[in-house]
């Protein structure tokens, strides 16, 4: 059974059907024994850095996304969900996020010929060895929908990179810990070939 946080921060549904078409139990909650029971979990999102860490804390959901990573339960974020993982962002200055791994959120720089926010198909740079990617190639395209990126604070948790005028560690994987800025949801039979692999671990 795979839990996928409801913190009010929408893209749960395209998460739980992707999921179900792998044939995975999935579960939409924020009851905390439920998370807490979960084979593995899922945080999502779409929104704002600072009202998605207002909510979870509200909601009583920071304290058990620490202890399920704590306790070595595989957990993924996605997009928003990876971004909450790390200590701050630029888009919610003074807002601490859940500072499960280290590194920064920041704006995406203006550039000619890019639009923000980065929205379409990029190519990932993959870093060997990785279990979210295993079976999957070098360069393959997945879809990304941001304006903030991450910047992590420890070059060997990065998985995969893309560039968009910059350099983004597009997805990150520590232990039990994953996460990917894009949205494999949205990202065809690659994405589903990584959610598939995350179900596995």
């Amino acid at each position: 059974m795979t839990a996928i946080i409801d913190y009010d921060a929408g893209n749960l549904r395209s998460v739980e059907k992707a999921l179900q078409a792998l044939g995975e139990d999935t579960l939409i909650t924020r009851d905390k024994g439920e998370i807490l029971a979960a084979d593995r979990v899922i945080l999502p999102g779409v929104g704002s850095f600072g009202d998605a860490m207002e909510r979870l804390h509200r909601y009583g959901l920071a304290e058990v996304i620490r202890q399920v990573t704590a306790e070595g339960t595989p957990f993924l974020g996605i997009c928003l969900g990876l971004q909450l993982l790390f200590e701050a962002s630029e888009e919610s200055r003074g807002v601490k996020g859940l500072g499960i791994l280290k590194g920064e959120i920041l704006r995406i720089p203006e550039g000619e010929g890019l639009k923000i926010p980065h929205m379409g198909w990029n190519s990932l740079k993959l870093r060997p060895g990785t279990r979210l990617f295993e079976g999957i190639e070098d360069g393959a395209y997945v879809y990304f929908v941001h304006s903030y990126y991450l910047k992590a604070a420890d070059e060997s948790q990065v998985a995969a990179f893309t560039d968009y005028g910059v350099k983004i560690h597009g997805a990150v994987e520590q232990d039990n810990v994953f996460a990917c800025q894009f949205h494999p949801e949205k990202s065809g039979d690659v994405g589903l070939h990584i959610l598939k692999n995350f179900i596995r671990c």
